[in-house]
């Protein structure tokens, strides 16, 4: 049996249409000229609005996210966010596997999947993370190694990269405008307090991130380039939010899906889920 991996993303969210992991997706075009603030405070008006956002402190997804087939490498989970990874052992057909996940302000994130009667948990607290594989006969409760948490703790919080990005210490430049599915993109650098930098397109006509750059993926002893396009944006509450998205790998000739079936804002969280077992 092959084994694949479930990585966290980031949600945060986000999702598109069908394309070939590994094919050029971002060619050079045109749009209208806008500073790097203006790109952003559409793009925040375009999402709901500030404050909307601000009085967003809990949400949970559910859904169904793609899994097995040939040589699937990893399954991402709801959201522009990518981070840490739950390993399970992959199914030789596709399935579509159910989840559910939890997300808190901080950073805090809970996931479930369950595959074939069993329950594989990840849960990072924003600090700390665990995570339960019972996939892989690994019932007992293991701590995140120090590259799961390293990635964990450069995901997005639950609104995103762009949102009251200054206030979360992080900077955007403006590098270029990119042809995206088929959309014109503003392709925004977004550089954390902590240095680390990662891409994000903004449609240039409705300006909803279009595609997100994931964190790269590991296979045959090289690191490859992924992509998470978002999809089917809906509004939660005044708030829009993708509810497809696939994830691409550069050199990977299929992608991957979630499809999220539901999505409640501010739900009442147990803040108990988020730490480890004792």
């Amino acid at each position: 049996m092959k084994m694949k991996r479930i990585s966290c993303a980031a949600m945060v969210c986000a999702l598109l249409p069908s394309l070939m992991a590994g094919a050029d997706t971002t060619t050079k075009v045109s749009a209208p000229q806008l500073s790097v603030t203006q790109i952003v405070e559409k793009n925040v008006t375009a999402r709901g609005g500030l404050e909307r956002w601000r009085s967003l402190q809990t949400l949970e997804m559910k859904g169904k996210m793609q899994a097995g087939g040939n040589r699937r490498p990893t399954i991402p989970v709801p959201g522009t966010r990518t981070g840490p990874d739950v390993h399970t052992q992959r199914p030789v057909e596709q399935a579509q596997l159910p989840f559910v996940m939890e997300l808190s302000r901080g950073r805090k994130q809970r996931l479930e999947i369950q595959f074939n009667g069993q329950t594989a948990i990840q849960v990072y607290d924003g600090a700390q993370g665990w995570k339960i594989r019972p996939f892989l006969n690994r019932r007992d409760i293991e701590k995140f190694t120090a590259d799961e948490l390293k990635a964990a703790g450069q995901q997005s919080d639950l609104d995103g990269f762009l949102i009251d990005y200054a206030a979360k210490g992080s900077r955007v430049e403006l590098a270029g405008v990119d042809q995206v599915e088929g959309h014109s993109a503003y392709n925004l650098t977004v550089t954390d307090k902590n240095g680390n930098a990662r891409h994000v397109w903004v449609d240039a006509q409705n300006f909803l991130e279009i595609k997100v750059e994931g964190t790269p993926r590991r296979l045959d002893g090289k690191y490859h380039p992924v992509s998470i396009f978002l999809r089917d944006y809906r509004s939660v509450n005044g708030l829009m939010m993708p509810y497809l998205m696939e994830t691409t790998v550069d050199g990977v000739k299929d992608t991957e899906k979630i499809a999220i079936e539901e999505i409640v804002s501010n739900p009442k969280l147990d803040v108990s889920q988020f730490a480890m077992p004792r």
